[in-house]
C-alpha cells in the first residue's frame, strides 16, 4: 500500500491514506499505514483519510442539524452564546474572532465565519479530575439550541465517533514515531477536545482588503479531523515552498492535520502547517455557502508535552516542556472575541 499520487486526486500535495488495514489487518499492516502517515506528517502535516469507519448517516445527521442551526435568526443563535467569556462554548457570530491572532498577526481583520462549538458530552462530573478550577472552565456544560430535532443526539454521537477515530490516529502516530502503540493513551483519555461547525455564508458584500473566511493559522493541539465540502472559497495549506495549495475534497474521506503540540512533541520532525480558508471568487455571489465540521483533538489538560526521545536530534529540544492546558490557554488569550451584535 502506498500513498496515492497527489496529482491523481487533485492539484495539491495532500496524500490519501487508507486506514482500513489498521482496523482489520495484521501488525505489519498497521506499521505500513503508520509509515504512510509518517511520510505525510513529515512533508506537509496534512492527510486525507479513507477507511475511517465513521458511518455516512451519522455524518449526514450532523450536517443536517448544523445547517438547521445556522439557518436560525441571529437572535435565536445568540441564545447559545456563553455568558462567561472564559468558556469556549456555543455560538459565535459573524466576524467576531481572528484566528491569525494566535500566530501573532495582530491587526488582521476578523474572520468571515460564524461558528458553534461543544465539548465532551459524557464528562463524569463526580470525578475529581473534572472538579478543579481549570476543569470547571474547560469542561463547562454544553449549550445546545432549542427546537432543532436530533441536534444534541447527533452531535453527541458524532463527538464519540470522532473521539474513537482520534484515538486510533494517535495510536498510529505512536507506531509511526517508533513508540508503543498505546504510548499516548494515558495522555488523551480525558482529552479536552472541542467539536466545532464553521459556517461561511455567501459573500454578497465584498470582503475588505486582506479579509478572509479564516486567516492563516495553525491548529493548537495534537490533530484536527475535518469534514468539509467542495465549494468555492475553500481550505488551502501553505506548502514548504511558500505557495498556497488547495486541499482536495475527496468523496467518502475526512481531512486530518497536525496541531502545534504534535510538532512540539516531535521536535518539528512533523509539521503543524499554516492553513487558511479563502474567499470565493467575486463572480460567484451565490451558491458558495460552506459548512465545515472540525474535531480539534486536544490532549488532557495536565498532559506534559516534551520532546520524544526518538525525535531528540543532536540531543537538543527546540521547545520547553508545556502542559496541554497551559498551551491552549496561551493560544486562546491571543484570540480575544471582538464586538458582538447587541
Amino acid at each position: 500500500m502506498t500513498i496515492q499520487s497527489p496529482i491523481a486526486i487533485a492539484e495539491g500535495s495532500v496524500p490519501v491514506v487508507d486506514l482500513s488495514p489498521y482496523f482489520s489487518g495484521t501488525g505489519a499492516d498497521k506499521k505500513r499505514v503508520a509509515s504512510e502517515i509518517d511520510a505525510a506528517c513529515r512533508s506537509i502535516g496534512f492527510l486525507i483519510i479513507s477507511g475511517h469507519g465513521v458511518p455516512q448517516d451519522l455524518i449526514d445527521r450532523v450536517d443536517r442539524t448544523s445547517r438547521a442551526f445556522f439557518d436560525l435568526p441571529v437572535a435565536e443563535k445568540e441564545k447559545c452564546h456563553p455568558d462567561n467569556p472564559d468558556v469556549w462554548r456555543g455560538y459565535y457570530g459573524m466576524a467576531t474572532s481572528t484566528l491569525s491572532d494566535t500566530i501573532g498577526k495582530v491587526g488582521d481583520l476578523p474572520d468571515l465565519r460564524e461558528y458553534y462549538t461543544m465539548n465532551n458530552p459524557s464528562v463524569d462530573r463526580a470525578d475529581p479530575y473534572y472538579q478543579t478550577d481549570a476543569a470547571r472552565i474547560i469542561f463547562a456544560p454544553n449549550i445546545y439550541p432549542a427546537g432543532i430535532a436530533d441536534f444534541e443526539a447527533a452531535w453527541s454521537e458524532y463527538y464519540k465517533a470522532m473521539e474513537t477515530l482520534a484515538t486510533a490516529l494517535m495510536r498510529l502516530f505512536a507506531l509511526a514515531l517508533g513508540l508503543d502503540e498505546h504510548w499516548f493513551d494515558d495522555k488523551i483519555d480525558k482529552h479536552m477536545t472541542n467539536l466545532a461547525a464553521n459556517w461561511y455564508p455567501d459573500q454578497h458584500e465584498p470582503p475588505k482588503p486582506g479579509q478572509l473566511r479564516i486567516g492563516a493559522h495553525s491548529d493548537y493541539g495534537s490533530l484536527t479531523i475535518l469534514k468539509a465540502e467542495d465549494k468555492p472559497g475553500g481550505l488551502e495549506v501553505r506548502a514548504a515552498d511558500g505557495t498556497w495549495q488547495k486541499v482536495p475534497i475527496v468523496p467518502g474521506t475526512l481531512i486530518v492535520n497536525l496541531g502545534d503540540l504534535m510538532a512540539q512533541w516531535t521536535n518539528d520532525r512533523w509539521v503543524s502547517t499554516l492553513h487558511r480558508v479563502v474567499n470565493p471568487p467575486r463572480d460567484r455571489i451565490t451558491g458558495t455557502e460552506r459548512l465545515s465540521i472540525a474535531f480539534f483533538h486536544q490532549p488532557n489538560y495536565d498532559a506534559l508535552v516534551e520532546c520524544l526521545p526518538s525525535c531528540l536530534d543532536a540531543g537538543t529540544a527546540k521547545y520547553p516542556a508545556v502542559t496541554s492546558g497551559d498551551h491552549l490557554i496561551m493560544k486562546l488569550t491571543k484570540m480575544q472575541e471582538v464586538a458582538r451584535p447587541s
